[in-house]
């Protein structure tokens, strides 16, 4: 069933009865044809040399004020080699010392903020000040009052009150806060089985088990999977648990182009044709692994087409869902169902509790006996802590809520207005004229600065005038890649968006961040 834009107007103010379901799976097909090659625009060739030019004087700069703070010729707050440490190796003798010293720590006024609440989508930040140029800070015991775009808050979980909140108090007046041991001692909590049930419903297959953390989800369970016979292909830009993990488990590893699926295959064609060096032997097994919404580009992953190769190939698959389970698709069960693919031809379903679910810990989904391998074989399930039982009633609530097993529809309400609110945002700042990175269904944000100078006072500004952003730049990014990022949430209102829209414009008038194209004179954006 078509629409027209005023029947969308229509519809998502709510003139006329909206078939909800089916109007947000027809604009997900509609945006995949129409986004998918505007996903990485880059600023223009002036930009990028100056962006280098700027980066090779503050180089030269931080490198000169080094050799003069080591000699003692100026003085920082920095604690002081002792003379009896003089014999180690230096520590001032490499690029993230220098960077670290330089650029980092004038700039952590823009990260590492302390909060004086839950991370909401209004939160109190605790307020610091800094009379050494970021070598210590002291608190001044007063806070201020942001519009939160920073917390991985996608649907809204995280308050103070709430049912899920409710759940997660009433769990540690039950069970405490901890059970003490490992799973397979006196661990194995009977909410801990409820949840991992809870969580194999909600992503639709067999069995799932629970990590209480999710960096180690990842890096503790690779291992496990394959072995140095085996073969990984690993997205260019694939989270940091991912790289630890597939590092320790000993397979051969090769990186292929930022969610290409064609080169991925190439190298998989080139790779089948050679023995593993690392053996001489043929590769055993081959994984392949991608995310569903990459973090700090904001990209889609184009899960049909690595399916197609998997299948193919006879290779396995293994997604990390850890920042668009809950943020996609009509009832938030991530990107498979985003995309309508099958999640029996997804090996590996990983996600985090941490982010839409507001709880802690990560999970793995998949075969019933790919589940019982990983339970009996992963360190992480032999010698790891179970969760913390309120944090899983906190989890189990919220799952209860997105799969309506509480009786109402608030879950697929949360689901849809996370669509809508990214939906607008992303296209009101493109309007602006900012450079914008990432699928426009997407509610990770990256608005391109491209100088790391621009971005630290991208931060201050908007923080200054009540919104609370992340800053972002090198190692996290290339170091001529420096970007704000938004972190959209169901629970914002459009008053709220348009705030913070406002205050982006204002600021990037004022840093000159607006890279792209300003069409002030396009049709308006309907909420």
């Amino acid at each position: 069933m078509g629409h027209t834009k005023e029947s969308e107007r229509r519809l998502i103010e709510g003139v006329e009865p909206s078939p909800k379901k089916e109007f947000i799976q027809e604009n997900f097909k509609w945006n995949r044809g129409e986004y998918d090659e505007m996903e990485m625009e880059e600023g223009s060739w002036i930009t990028e040399f100056l962006v280098r030019f700027q980066l090779t004087v503050l180089t030269l700069l931080a490198s000169v004020a080094d050799l003069l703070r080591n000699r003692g010729w100026i003085h920082t707050g920095a604690q002081q080699e002792l003379k009896s440490q003089k014999s180690f190796p230096s520590l001032e003798n490499h690029f993230e010392a220098m960077f670290n010293n330089n650029f980092y720590r004038i700039a952590t006024d823009v990260v590492n903020r302390p909060l004086g609440g839950v991370p909401a989508v209004i939160m109190r930040l605790k307020d610091r000040v800094s009379n050494d140029y970021g070598w210590t800070y002291q608190y001044t015991g007063s806070t201020t009052e942001v519009v939160n775009l920073g917390s991985y808050n996608y649907l809204g979980f995280s308050h103070e009150n709430g049912p899920c909140a409710d759940a997660a108090a009433a769990a540690i007046e039950r069970n405490g806060v901890a059970v003490g041991s490992s799973r397979h001692e006196i661990g194995n909590h009977s909410q801990q089985r409820e949840l991992e049930e809870c969580i194999a419903r909600y992503l639709g297959v067999e069995a799932a088990i629970t990590f209480p953390m999710g960096f180690g989800t990842n890096s503790m369970n690779i291992g496990s999977l394959v072995d140095k016979n085996s073969l990984i292909l690993s997205d260019a830009l694939n989270h940091a648990s991912l790289c630890l993990g597939s590092r320790m488990s000993g397979a051969k590893i090769k990186v292929f182009k930022h969610n290409d699926p064609k080169h991925c295959e190439k190298l998989l064609r080139e790779a089948l044709c050679k023995p593993n060096p690392n053996t001489g032997k043929a590769y055993n097994k081959v994984l392949i692994i991608v995310e569903g919404i990459y973090s700090m580009e904001g990209t889609i992953v184009n899960l049909p087409e690595f399916i197609r190769i998997k299948k193919k190939y006879g290779a396995y698959l293994f997604l990390d869902e850890a920042h668009s389970v809950g943020a996609l698709g009509p009832t938030g069960k991530g990107v498979v169902e985003y995309w309508g693919c099958d999640p029996r031809d997804v090996d590996i379903m990983m996600g985090t509790l941490t982010k839409s679910f507001a709880g802690a810990g990560g999970y793995i989904g998949g075969a019933e006996r790919t589940i019982r391998h990983i339970r009996a074989t992963c360190v992480g399930a032999c010698y790891g802590t179970v969760m913390s039982p309120p944090v899983i009633a906190q989890v189990r609530s919220a799952m209860r809520i997105m799969q309506g097993e509480d009786g109402t529809r608030i879950g697929m309400t949360k689901a849809e207005q996370l669509l809508r609110n990214t939906r607008y945002f992303r296209a009101r700042l493109k309007q602006m004229g900012f450079v914008i990175y990432g699928h426009m269904d997407s509610p990770v944000v990256p608005l391109m600065t491209f100088y790391i100078t621009k971005v630290v006072c991208f931060g201050r500004e908007t923080l200054k005038r009540g919104v609370g952003i992340v800053s972002v730049a090198f190692p996290a990014t290339p170091l001529t890649k420096a970007r704000a990022r938004f972190c959209v949430s169901a629970d914002h209102t459009k008053e709220q968006l348009d705030k913070v829209l406002e205050v982006c414009s204002e600021v990037g008038d004022v840093t000159g961040t607006k890279f792209g194209t300003v069409d002030a004179n396009a049709s308006p954006v309907f909420y």
